[in-house]
């Protein structure tokens, strides 16, 4: 097996090296073999139940959310796989089925 690191953006284990760079194949990533700190270093994020976020968890939304410049709402018990935890007011970065890419808070969720 190979002993690369896997995706610091989506956690992939089929990453690989280009020269002195590594890849990853399906979120298409660059970064230097050389880095190791990557944004989520430190980052804490904590669902509504107090429990502790990481990349690629599944939660389920607590509250219906509406979205913002749409008529769509986000209905509770929706159920969100591979969140992605990012800086900022709105923590976690993922893909609702039938609306898209979305920005969530981590207080309107729950860890599965």
């Amino acid at each position: 097996m190979s002993d690369l690191p896997n995706c610091p953006q989506c956690n992939s284990s089929y990453t690989y090296e280009d020269g002195n760079m590594l890849m990853c194949p399906e979120c298409g990533h660059e970064w230097s073999a050389t880095e190791t700190t990557t944004a989520t270093d430190g980052l804490e994020v904590k669902d509504a139940n107090g429990n502790l976020l990481s990349d690629g968890d599944a939660v389920t939304v607590i509250k219906d959310l509406k979205v913002k410049g749409s008529s769509s709402v986000v209905k509770v018990g929706t159920k969100v796989k591979s969140i992605r935890l990012v800086e900022g007011d709105h923590n976690i970065d993922c893909k609702i089925d039938g609306i898209g890419a979305m920005k969530l808070k981590s207080e309107f969720v729950r860890k599965v």
